[in-house]
């Protein structure tokens, strides 16, 4: 299974998205969405599960979605301290026991398996901002492994 994973949009969907995504079965959207209409056009592609960043006021997305796909199970929350996380997701995570925790709001790619929980910040896909690199990312999960794949934007 291929799943798409996209965070910091803030309202802009760079037009290289579509091709980067071209295959994947579901978007895990990491929050910052940004206007509605983003999520639409995302949903044209495959679809899409995303949560409520903390730029995205009135926004109907939940703070924490946990969603299966597949034989795995991610867990996607906006702000997670990956080293030392606030309490109410901490229990989260420990109660639901995903593969994978999704989060953004660094803008900064993260991959890192902690326990046999991979955390995983796509980074930012937003316009330039920081002058950070813009990426998305692909995972591939099969039986074996999730394999996580950057790609520049």
């Amino acid at each position: 299974m291929k799943i798409g994973v996209i965070s910091d949009t803030h309202d802009y969907l760079d037009p290289k998205v579509p091709a980067l995504f071209e295959g994947v079965q579901h978007i895990l959207h990491g929050g910052d969405v940004g206007l509605p209409w983003l999520i639409l056009q995302l949903e044209s592609i495959a679809p899409v599960t995303a949560v409520l960043g903390n730029t995205d006021a009135g926004l109907s997305y939940k703070e924490t979605e946990v969603i299966q796909l597949g034989d795995r199970k991610f867990l996607m929350h906006h702000i997670i301290d990956v080293r030392s996380p606030a309490d109410g997701i901490k229990r989260r995570i420990i109660r639901e026991n995903p593969d994978v925790v999704i989060f953004g709001h660094t803008h900064k790619p993260f991959s890192e398996m902690l326990g046999k929980t991979l955390y995983f910040n796509p980074g930012y896909a937003g316009k330039s901002r920081f002058g950070l690199p813009r990426t998305v990312a692909i995972l591939h999960c099969d039986g074996a492994a999730i394999t996580p794949e950057f790609k520049a934007l």
